[in-house]
């Protein structure tokens, strides 16, 4: 079960719990001891010799040889181990349930703004469960293995907690238009990729603003704005604006459903995936919640 939260600070998170049939000692030896760590974590971890609130944790990734660095902010054997991650904060709870243990996995995205965290929940929490099956595997002395339906299980908790839809704004436009935003993870393509998709988009438009791979704009019932962000902590986001003259907003649930459609596409593209159009019946569903968002 996973759920996706705010902190009372306002940053988002989400939490994830598992019911795991081994004592809570032993999912703590699993949670806290590099070698143990290194079956289900996704680096590696270097902890002090006395691991205790204030002290400094080291993650290496093998594979390229990066490292960051946290703190951890709890260390209460065998229940609780807090820590931080750059600027995220992780939170391991482990208690006793029934003849095993439940545990209770919280990460915290505290890095950049509230707005843009939230749209990489689906990627981060995907991630985690695979993590916590690893560990699962682990425990029961079962040698883990890594999913390879990342899209499908990216998808899941995209839909489920609606961050693949796009908000009307309330810019004030000339002549009383409107204006429209998608913002989405894309992960971790290589910008030039999603450059390419997004000259397709625009086919034969005008374009107004071209700067590869960051910049597309064009004409296309309005102005249409591709912002491709590439960042080496967080990958590749994409925001989609489009401004809809006022003569043309009876389109508007139209045009969002268009632009959902193609939002789809391009983060299945990131995987190398070819979705099928929409459905009649999907355009017509998905039109019918953008007319109702118009209020």
């Amino acid at each position: 079960m996973a759920i996706l939260q705010t902190s009372p600070s306002g940053r988002p998170g989400v939490t994830i719990e598992r019911h795991l049939t081994h004592p809570p000692e032993k999912v703590w030896h699993a949670i806290t001891t590099p070698e143990e760590l290194a079956h289900w974590f996704p680096a590696a971890v270097t902890l002090p010799e006395r691991p205790a609130a204030g002290g400094k944790i080291t993650f290496t990734f093998t594979e390229t040889g990066d490292t960051s660095e946290g703190e951890i902010l709890a260390y209460q054997p065998p229940g609780l181990f807090e820590f931080s991650w750059n600027t995220d904060v992780i939170r391991i709870e482990v208690s006793a349930e029934r003849t095993g243990s439940k545990l209770e996995f919280t990460h915290t995205f505290n890095r950049g703004e509230p707005e843009i965290a939230l749209i990489a929940a689906g990627r981060h929490t995907t991630g985690w469960v695979a993590c916590l099956e690893s560990l699962d595997a682990a425990l029961d002395g079962r040698t883990p293995v890594l999913p390879t339906d990342w899209h499908a299980r990216m998808l899941h908790y995209i839909e489920e907690w609606g961050l693949e839809y796009g908000e009307i704004l309330k810019s004030e436009i000339l002549n009383g238009g409107k204006e429209f935003r998608f913002r989405r993870d894309l992960v971790w393509p290589a910008p030039a990729d999603v450059w390419q998709r997004l000259l397709e988009f625009a086919g034969d438009a005008e374009v107004l603003e071209s700067r590869s791979p960051e910049v597309l704009e064009y004409t296309d019932h309005g102005r249409v704005r591709w912002e491709v962000t590439a960042d080496p902590l967080d990958g590749v986001r994409v925001e989609l604006r489009q401004t809809v003259p006022a003569d043309l907003a009876d389109q508007l649930p139209d045009l969002m459903a268009t632009r959902h459609e193609q939002l789809n596409a391009l983060f299945a593209a990131s995987f190398d995936l070819a979705l099928d159009p929409w459905s009649a019946e999907r355009v017509a569903s998905t039109r019918k919640q953008y007319e109702a968002s118009r209020g």
